[in-house]
């Protein structure tokens, strides 16, 4: 892991006070022969050099593609069955990637009102929802 510590001005990315690369090995373990891939991924943060080391960096890089495996990629998978899907037409998957996208969006702004009366307890209806959650 390499970080510099950059201003926004200098980065051109608002609020960015350090450029961090993290290189990653991956071995394909079906070649076991074959030698590692190395990869760069670049992070950009909003905390200082002096906010956090590099092991917290590091965890937060982690927790990061954490979430977005365990939530989006889970609800994708195992709820929507999106892997199952073997739509072979280009424009039909792009549909139903988008119906899927509103499907999760609509869930997402259900669970954000909280014990609301119109939808708690009661199967997704983006339909039912108030209309300033829609638009808001």
């Amino acid at each position: 892991m390499a970080r510099v510590a950059v201003t926004p001005e200098a980065s051109g990315l608002c609020g960015c006070w350090q450029v961090i690369a993290v290189e990653r090995e991956s071995l394909d373990l079906t070649a076991p022969d074959d030698p590692a891939s190395v990869d760069i991924g670049y992070y950009a943060t909003s905390l200082t050099v002096d906010q956090g080391d590099e092991a917290q960096l590091l965890e937060l890089i982690r927790g990061h593609w954490s979430a977005i495996e365990n939530g989006t990629h889970y609800r994708r998978d195992v709820t929507l069955g999106e892997d199952a899907n073997r739509t072979a037409h280009r424009h039909g998957a792009a549909v139903l990637a988008s119906l899927r996208n509103l499907a999760i969006g609509g869930e997402e702004l259900v669970q954000g009102q909280g014990e609301d009366a119109e939808v708690a307890g009661k199967p997704f209806n983006l339909l039912k929802m108030p209309t300033k959650s829609l638009f808001w």
